[in-house]
C-alpha cells in the first residue's frame, strides 16, 4: 500500500491534521486501519525509519499517513495542533526540554508494561524514562557513545597512556603539550556540543539540581562544580590544550587536525569516524580509541549516551490498540534487525545484530558501563541552548570575562531562553531579548 507522506506548511496544517487525527478510520478497506504518525521530515526521511515503515505496510496490510514538518518548523507547529486536541496516533519526539511543550501526562500511553520493553538496553530505557521512572517511548533511532576519542598510535609511540582520572587526563594534555602536539582538537569556530558533556554527570548524578534549576529556584552559579568545569576550559585554552587556532576551528577542520596527527584528542562520538571521518592524513579511524571525557566535574571521566528519538503513543487515540501494535512490530527482533542491517550505531535492543558498532565503542565497554550518563543538559535543562554557552564561553576565550563570568552568561541566556519559551517559573522576556541569535 502506497504510503502519503506530507509536507505541510503551517497554513495547511489543521486542515490535513483534522482528516487525519480525526475520529473516522482512514482506510477503505475496513480491515485496515490507518495510523497517523507525525515527526520532522529529515527523521521520517532516515533510511531506517522508511524501510520499517514499508515493512509493516507490506505485513500488516494496514497504512501509515505521514505528518512531516520541516525540522525549523516542527517544535512550533506541532505544540499548536496538539493544543487544538489535533494529536496524531503516533508522534516522534527526542526526550528533551521542548517535550514539555506536548503535555506528556495528558497525551501518551505509559509502556512500562509492553512486552519489548525487557528487550531495550539499560542506557536506551534510561534515556526514555520520566523522573518516576515510566517508560515514555519506544527508541527506534540510530544511537551513539560520546567521548574523549584519541589517538591510541601515537600515545603508544611516545609512551603514554589514556586517563583514568582528572588529574591523569591533565598530565597526559600537559605532556603533549609539551612536545608541540595539540592535546585536544576544540572546534571552538561553530561547534556548540563539548560542554554538554561536562555538564551531563552534574545533573545526572543530582536529579535534586535539576528540578531546582527548571523550576528556577537555582541558578548556574550556584553549582561550584559548573564553575568547575568553566575554569577548567578557560585554562585549558590559555595552557594551550586546544592549540594555537582552536578559535578559528569548525566542524571542517576536526577531520584534518586529526587525520594529520597533528591533534591527538577531541571530544565527540563514534559514528562522527564513520560518517564524517577523511582519513586523508596519516592516520584513519582504526588508529583511534576511547575514553572518558575529562571537564573537571567528574573524576573518573564521563560518557554521554545517545540521544533518541522516541515513538510515543496517543493515549486517547480510537486507534490506540493498533498504536501499540504498531511499536511492537517495530521492537520485534526480525523487523528492527532488517531496518537497521548495515547501520553504524550503538544497539538500542538487547537482541540488535545487524548494525555495525564501532571497535571504539567495544573496546571501552567495561569503562563506558561505569562511566555512561543518560544525556542529560542538552535534552532536560529548561532553557538550555548550546549556542548560548558557547556564547558565554566565546567571551572568556577572547579574555572579556572569567570563568565567573561566563557561568553568569550562561545563566543569563538561560534564563531568557527558558521564559521565551513560556516555561513555568521563569520571566517573560520583552519582545526580542530571547538568549540565542
Amino acid at each position: 500500500m502506497r504510503r502519503r507522506i506530507s509536507l505541510l506548511a503551517a497554513m495547511l496544517a489543521l486542515a490535513v491534521l483534522l482528516t487525519a487525527c480525526g475520529g473516522t478510520q482512514q482506510a477503505s478497506d475496513p480491515d485496515h486501519v490507518t495510523l497517523t504518525v507525525m515527526g520532522k521530515r529529515t527523521d521520517l526521511e532516515k533510511s531506517y525509519m522508511t524501510s520499517i515503515f514499508d515493512l509493516y505496510e507490506k505485513t500488516t496490510g494496514n497504512e501509515l499517513h505521514i505528518i512531516a514538518y520541516e525540522d525549523s518548523a516542527f517544535e512550533q507547529t506541532a505544540a499548536e495542533q496538539f493544543a487544538q486536541g489535533n494529536v496524531p496516533d503516533v508522534f516522534l519526539h527526542f526526550h528533551n526540554a521542548d517535550l514539555s511543550r506536548f503535555d506528556i501526562a495528558g497525551n501518551f500511553y505509559m509502556l512500562n508494561e509492553e512486552p519489548w520493553a525487557d528487550d531495550l538496553t539499560d542506557s536506551a530505557r534510561a534515556y526514555c524514562q520520566n523522573g518516576e521512572g515510566e517508560l515514555l517511548g519506544l527508541p527506534f533511532w540510530e544511537s551513539s557513545v560520546s567521548g574523549c576519542y584519541y589517538n591510541k598510535t601515537i600515545l603508544d609511540g611516545l609512551g603514554l597512556k589514556p586517563a583514568n582520572t582528572q588529574a591523569e587526563f591533565d598530565m597526559l594534555c600537559q605532556a603533549l603539550a609539551d612536545i608541540d602536539y595539540t592535546p585536544i582538537c576544540w572546534p571552538a569556530n561553530g561547534c556548540t556540543w563539548m560542554f554538554q558533556f561536562g555538564l551531563d554527570p552534574v545533573f545526572a548524578d543530582d536529579p535534586s539540581l535539576l528540578e531546582a534549576l527548571n523550576r528556577n529556584e537555582l541558578h548556574y552559579a550556584d553549582i561550584p562544580a559548573v564553575e568547575d568545569m568553566a575554569r577548567w576550559i578557560t585554562d585549558a585554552a590559555r595552557k594551550g590544550w586546544f592549540g594555537p587556532s582552536y578559535l578559528d576551528t569548525g566542524w571542517g577542520e576536526i577531520s584534518t587536525a586529526l587525520s594529520s596527527g597533528e591533534a591527538v584528542m577531541t571530544f565527540i562520538w563514534d559514528t562522527w569516524f564513520y560518517t564524517d571521518f577523511a582519513a586523508d592524513g596519516q592516520y584513519t579511524k582504526e588508529d583511534f580509541a576511547l575514553m572518558p571525557v575529562f571537564m573537571n566535574t567528574a573524576d573518573s571521566g564521563s560518557y554521554e549516551g545517545g540521544n533518541l528519538n522516541m515513538m510515543m503513543v496517543n493515549k486517547n487515540s480510537p486507534r490506540l490498540e493498533t498504536a501499540l501494535e504498531f511499536l511492537s512490530f517495530c521492537a520485534a527482533p526480525e523487523n528492527y534487525n532488517v531496518a537497521f542491517d548495515g547501520i553504524s550505531t550503538v544497539s538500542c535492543f538487547k537482541g540488535q545484530t545487524t548494525n555495525i558498532q564501532s571497535h571504539m565503542v567495544t573496546d571501552a565497554q567495561v569503562s563506558i558501563a561505569a562511566n555512561e550518563r543518560v544525556s542529560t543538559a542538552a535534552t532536560k535543562i529548561v532553557g538550555y541552548s548550546a549556542d548560548d554557552v558557547a556564547r558565554a564561553f566565546d567571551s572568556a576565550f577572547r579574555g572579556e570575562t572569567d570563568a565567573a563570568g561566563c557561568v553568569q552568561l550562561m545563566d543569563e541566556y538561560r534564563v531568557i531562553e527558558a521564559g521565551s519559551q513560556g516555561a513555568a517559573g521563569f520571566p517573560t522576556p520583552p519582545a526580542g531579548g530571547a538568549g540565542g541569535d
